[in-house]
This record gives structure tokens, sequence and C-alpha cells, in this order.
């Protein structure tokens, strides 16, 4: 089992920024491949980043990419999500998850979810 657990989510205008921490505890964090989703009301879970277990490999949505940075410390067991230049369409709560295959952009290749932090983002 691997517990993870978000925090850093909060209330910013438009054009600013946020980091998000995801701890993990439980199983070995750097045999996880890790992901951030999330979802804004009533509509889809969607897929925001994803990294690789060793951190070299990296994906990004496209409508992140550009402003949003994954980043993990295996040391601390911890993945970031560094949020830049944020959007009123970037509000949603946002999910780390972790998955015992490589980085994907498919939620269901992922085993473990956190219960998730709100980003707020005004205009």
């Amino acid at each position: 089992q691997v517990q993870l657990v978000e925090s850093g989510g909060g209330l910013v205008q438009a054009g600013g920024s946020l980091r998000l921490s995801c701890a993990a505890s439980g199983r070995t964090f750097s045999n996880y491949a890790m992901g951030w989703f999330r979802q804004a009301p009533g509509k889809e879970r969607e897929f925001v980043a994803a990294i690789s277990w060793g951190g070299y490999t990296t994906y990004y949505a496209k409508s992140v990419n550009g402003r949003f940075t994954i980043s993990r410390d295996n040391a601390k067991n911890t993945v970031y999500l560094q949020m830049n230049s944020l959007k009123p369409e970037d509000t949603a709560v946002y999910r780390c998850a972790a998955g015992s295959g490589g980085p994907s952009s498919n939620a269901y290749d992922y085993d473990y979810w956190g219960q998730g932090t709100q980003v707020t983002v005004s205009s």
C-alpha cells in the first residue's frame, strides 16, 4: 500500500503561481511513477502531468505544457507540481497518483490515489 497526501492548494488570482506537494508513505516511493490529475465540477477527470520513477521522463497535458512543471524528490518521498501563469480554467481538485508501470496519462495505470487538494483561480 502507498498512502498519498496532497497539499499546497488554495485561492490565487489569474497569472499567479502555486506549488502542490504530494507526500507518500508506505512502500518504496522510488519504485513508482507518479501522476497528477484534476477534476473540475461537472467535468471528467483530466490528466495533468506524469513523471517516471527516477524523474528522467515527464509528460504534460497540452493545456498545461509550458506552464506547469512536475518534479520529485525521492529522498523526501514527495512529488511536486509547480503551476505558473494560472488561468481560471485550471480551477479543479488536483489529485496525485502512484503507478507501478511507467509514467502514463491514463488514470487506469495508477494504483494509488490521494484525496486531492482544491485549486481555485479567480479572474
